[in-house]
């Protein structure tokens, strides 16, 4: 079976950067958050159709992480947005 040049981005854990920090330096930026929920397999599909779309780029996804709720798991992506 082959296997996916992706398939080891999910593995990849990006720059730890405090959001406190990047609020201090950048003025008028809030951070927001973007979650999936689900199986294992229907978060990666998510993942790799936005990064397919050009939403974010997978390695910017947090590495999966168990849910609350029993047999989910869930990603978070933290975009920065300029504010008023």
């Amino acid at each position: 079976m082959t296997k996916s040049f992706l398939a080891d981005a999910f593995q990849a854990t990006a720059p730890s950067v405090s959001s406190s920090v990047l609020a201090e330096t950048i003025p008028n930026r809030e951070s927001v958050k973007v979650v999936i929920f689900g199986s294992t397999a229907g978060v990666n599909n998510t993942i790799l159709t936005l990064y397919k779309l050009g939403f974010a780029q997978v390695n910017e996804w947090s590495p999966l992480l168990p849910s609350p709720n029993p047999g989910e798991v869930m990603s978070i992506l933290t975009r920065y947005i300029l504010t008023n």
